[in-house]
């Protein structure tokens, strides 16, 4: 533990990928004393080993915030240090141990977040790894952690992530999965953040389409019910549909990451129009009933 350690707070976003989790995060990154990092259980491979760009365009080695940060947690960044977090990773933070997370090395694991977090010199951190056993690991090793678990309709992130959408890091294809394997997963997911939430971590959730439906409002409760400030405040970076995100440090993550400026609040639904009756019927089926527990009704 390092000198200029101290109690962080984390905001750890957690659910299934294209489900509106990077939007989330930037706008909780404008609040005074809030810091959004990305998704941090990436950092390692994509930033540390690849050399992938932060979320300010600089290549993360280069970034002065991320150099910063790892000159005072470790010392400075090294592949060693990747590569051990990556071994540690690999034996502890897997969803299969979500219900009985303990491991011999899960010290030594949420050690390193704990220091990479205090690092930043941020009251309060976003990470959205996502990820529900890394969410675990952190409450299970005792570090300050709320949970926002974001949720949208199965049928939108299967459509999302069956669409190729190239990275802007490298213009390579992002991953696409069908329609069964998005099913399975955001059901694993949200089941195993469900489990979190019955053991008493506190855990907070927000669908997709509520926040878009009163950007405003929605936002302002949330941020209220994560103690970050009153329901009513002004959010200055927020105008009815409208937000305006200025630069950030994410580590990883879909490519409004980069986004700087205007950005219009907007849903979208065009998985009702163009997926197929066939990939809606297999998803409708692996993901109920969470689908209907969180008010996705419809099967159409």
């Amino acid at each position: 533990m390092t000198d200029h350690e101290h109690t962080t707070q984390v905001i750890y976003l957690g659910g299934l990928g294209r489900s509106g989790s990077t939007l989330l995060e930037r706008l909780l990154g404008e609040l005074p004393g809030v810091i959004a990092l990305g998704e941090v259980v990436h950092l390692w491979e994509r930033g540390v080993l690849a050399g992938q760009p932060c979320g300010c365009g600089v290549p993360f080695p280069a970034c002065p915030f991320w150099r910063q940060v790892g000159e005072r947690a470790f010392g400075g960044w090294s592949a060693r240090l990747a590569e051990r977090v990556l071994t540690l990773r690999r034996r502890v933070d897997r969803t299969r141990r979500v219900p009985r997370i303990a491991h011999p090395d899960l010290a030594d694991y949420v050690q390193v977040y704990r220091q990479l977090y205090a690092a930043t010199g941020a009251r309060v951190v976003v990470d959205s790894s996502k990820h529900a056993s890394l969410a675990c690991c952190l409450a299970t090793g005792g570090v300050d952690v709320r949970v926002v678990q974001v949720v949208r309709d199965p049928r939108a992130v299967a459509h999302s992530w069956g669409r190729a959408v190239e990275r802007p890091e490298d213009g390579l294809p992002m991953t696409r999965w069908g329609p069964a394997r998005t099913a399975l997963h955001w059901t694993a997911q949200n089941a195993a953040l469900e489990l979190l939430a019955r053991r008493g971590v506190p855990v907070t959730t927000v669908r997709y389409e509520d926040l878009l439906a009163a950007p405003g409002p929605a936002f302002g409760a949330l941020q209220h019910e994560l103690g970050l400030g009153e329901a009513a405040a002004e959010l200055p970076f927020i105008d009815g549909r409208t937000a305006w995100l200025g630069p950030s440090h994410t580590v990883s993550g879909n490519p409004m990451r980069f986004h700087v400026g205007r950005v219009e609040l907007r849903r979208d639904d065009s998985w009702a129009t163009a997926m197929a009756e066939g990939d809606r019927r297999v998803v409708n089926l692996l993901t109920w009933p969470l689908r209907v527990r969180y008010g996705y009704w419809g099967t159409a």
